[in-house]
């Protein structure tokens, strides 16, 4: 008798049945946060991304190129890589070229290429994100080969752009709102904040392992404003 025969026929013996699947809906159902009101959950998913040194600008579908080419000057960038296949990589990119001296580039060819210039010379990537987790104070990335993963994880500084009329309030709900079943890319992409890692004295240590700074671009709903966010620190 084979290993798998002897195996199969003690499960047999034992009378094994497989489990059945874990109740994955009554569990979310029951233990999925609850917040009054959107400005309250948006307030939580802020919260959650500043405790661990995230930055996030509140702006609109017409300033946000502007507030990030001030963040970018702010901190003396020479240059940035854009998704210029992408609406929001070219409108970037406009406001870069003409009012300012940080250098724009493109992922315009293959990474075999330039690899050693994009892992020693890029001090920033900008991508978009899908959606958002409340719960964690995540953004869900998804990878193209438009917008690829490298993008968000090798530059130092990572620039990303919000919609959050996107929100979830967990993974599950992301799961389903965005139908990730039907069709996922080769990786999906959470970001809770900058890279980081921890010793075994537990101190945290940022950049390690991708980019040292995180900067979000959440672009607010009409009904509501900054000020409404003020003590999401």
């Amino acid at each position: 008798m084979s290993a798998r025969e002897n195996i199969l026929a003690k499960l047999k013996k034992a009378d094994a049945y497989p489990m059945m699947e874990p109740r994955v809906e009554e569990f979310y159902r029951e233990m999925s946060p609850v917040w009054d009101s959107e400005t309250e959950r948006l307030k939580h998913w802020a919260k959650a991304m500043r405790a661990v040194k995230t930055e996030i600008y509140w702006v609109t579908r017409d300033n946000w190129p502007q507030v990030m080419l001030e963040a970018a000057e702010g901190k003396g960038l020479k240059n940035i890589l854009l998704p210029l296949q992408t609406e929001h990589g070219r409108t970037a990119a406009q406001v870069f070229q003409t009012a300012s001296n940080i250098e724009t580039k493109g992922f315009d060819k293959p990474m075999e290429d330039w690899k050693d210039e994009y892992f020693a010379d890029i001090d920033a990537g900008f991508t978009s994100a899908r959606c958002g987790i409340a719960h964690t104070g995540t953004l869900m990335l998804w990878p193209t080969p438009q917008e690829p993963r490298s993008q968000s994880l090798v530059p130092p500084v990572h620039f990303c752009l919000f919609d959050t009329a996107k929100m979830y309030d967990t993974f599950h709900h992301a799961m389903h709102g965005e139908n990730m079943a039907a069709g996922m890319p080769t990786n999906v992409v959470l970001v809770s904040g900058p890279s980081k890692t921890a010793d075994i004295q537990l101190t945290l240590a940022y950049g390690a392992h991708g980019p040292r700074d995180l900067v979000v671009l959440a672009i607010l709903p009409g009904h509501i404003a900054p000020a409404d966010l003020e003590d999401a620190a």
